[in-house]
């Protein structure tokens, strides 16, 4: 089972320098991410990461990132089916982070 990560827990690991910094993988639309993301994110939009997992890092965590979660939450599962073995989804997704993190981030 896929782990999952609060936005808060995500923040303070970013905040630490001692810690390696996982890859954010933002799996929205294009739309999506453009209104809105976490800065040092990547985007592959969901539908292109079976065609793309190829291209991501393996030797890094991944936290995947969507609207509220559902989303990233799926691809994480696919990237663990995939070999991945250090995928977590961030809870709530950017609405959490929004929430609980950068309340002056754009919300849809």
């Amino acid at each position: 089972m896929i782990g999952e990560i609060t936005a808060r827990d995500l923040a303070a690991w970013l905040a630490d320098e001692s810690r390696v910094k996982p890859l954010l993988l933002d799996v929205r639309e294009d739309w999506e991410y453009k209104l809105c993301h976490i800065d040092g994110s990547q985007q592959m939009v969901m539908n292109l990461v079976p065609l793309r997992h190829n291209e991501l890092p393996d030797d890094v965590p991944i936290v995947t990132i969507c609207h509220h979660g559902v989303r990233s939450f799926q691809v994480g599962l696919y990237l663990q089916n995939a070999g991945f073995e250090n995928v977590l989804s961030l809870r709530g997704g950017v609405d959490a982070w929004a929430n609980d993190v950068d309340p002056a981030m754009a919300r849809y």
